[in-house]
């Protein structure tokens, strides 16, 4: 006879637990293409509590929000960031690949270069300083990269001329490689720290090296299998944010767990589902 399948972990309920900032995941990247300045426009005029970007560093040492090692998928090009100049970089169109077929749409709005080219953290950065209100930025470095440490070092470089490399700036530091993250603690010690995850294995090891103040940023797609997860890395003194979650079912489980934050491509309507 086959054994029962075993019976899910608890999800404990969590409802008196304050409702999660919500960071816009590489902009408002639902309705935009991703990692354009328009896409953190948008987030912002959402009201996105904060925003999501990844970083790659150019070849002549610029940090642009750019998520894949090529540019295939987001600029049409068979180029690979790290070798590319930034100068290059400002040749590719990084949006029309989100609406192919806006050429042949007479309603389609008309297009604005400075908002769909590649986008330099730096323009971020002063963009997200500028917004009016404080809108917090989770910059997640990307490895492996034939720069190495590098990137942490031009990324905490960056920081410290925003005044943003110490405790209560709005930024955090975000990254799958350990090794990256200790990185920026010895450069920058204040800056708040986030490692990511996409492997429950991974946890027992982590727990046991990582700060005491780091935060843990599983995926939703970890915790839709393994929700009581959230729940001991909570035990053990670590706020949890979540990557990504743009379902109803999936933002009401970050919900019963009380995570501290929820990276989604669709901020606004997380925001209105929420109430907010």
């Amino acid at each position: 006879m086959t054994a029962p399948p075993p019976e899910p972990a608890a999800v404990p309920d969590r409802p008196g637990a304050p409702a999660p900032q919500v960071v816009a995941h590489r902009g408002a990247s639902h309705d935009n293409a991703e990692h354009t300045l328009g896409a953190y426009l948008a987030a912002i005029e959402a009201g996105a509590d904060a925003l999501e970007c990844d970083v790659r560093l150019t070849a002549d040492g610029h940090l642009v929000c750019v998520h894949d090692r090529d540019l295939r998928r987001t600029a049409s090009s068979r180029g690979v960031v790290s070798t590319m100049d930034l100068a290059e970089l400002h040749e590719l169109d990084f949006a029309a690949w989100k609406n192919p077929w806006a050429d042949l749409d007479d309603e389609a709005p008309e297009r604005d270069d400075d908002l769909d080219g590649v986008l330099t953290l730096r323009r971020l950065l002063e963009t997200v300083a500028d917004a009016g209100r404080r809108v917090e930025v989770a910059i997640e470095t990307k490895h492996p990269t034939r720069f190495g440490g590098l990137v942490e070092r031009r990324l905490v470089e960056m920081l410290g001329d925003f005044g943003w490399d110490r405790a209560g700036a709005p930024v955090r530091v975000m990254s799958f490689s350990y090794t990256a993250l200790q990185r920026v603690e010895r450069l920058a010690p204040e800056v708040r720290l986030v490692q990511l995850l996409e492997r429950a294995q991974l946890w027992p090891m982590l727990r046991r090296v990582v700060g005491s103040d780091w935060v843990m940023g599983p995926g939703i797609a970890l915790l839709r299998e393994n929700p009581a997860l959230a729940t001991r890395m909570q035990r053990s003194g670590h706020d949890v944010h979540v990557w990504t979650v743009n379902t109803e079912e999936d933002l009401q489980l970050c919900r019963r767990l009380g995570v501290a934050a929820v990276i989604t491509d669709r901020p606004g309507w997380v925001l209105e589902t929420l109430g907010r």
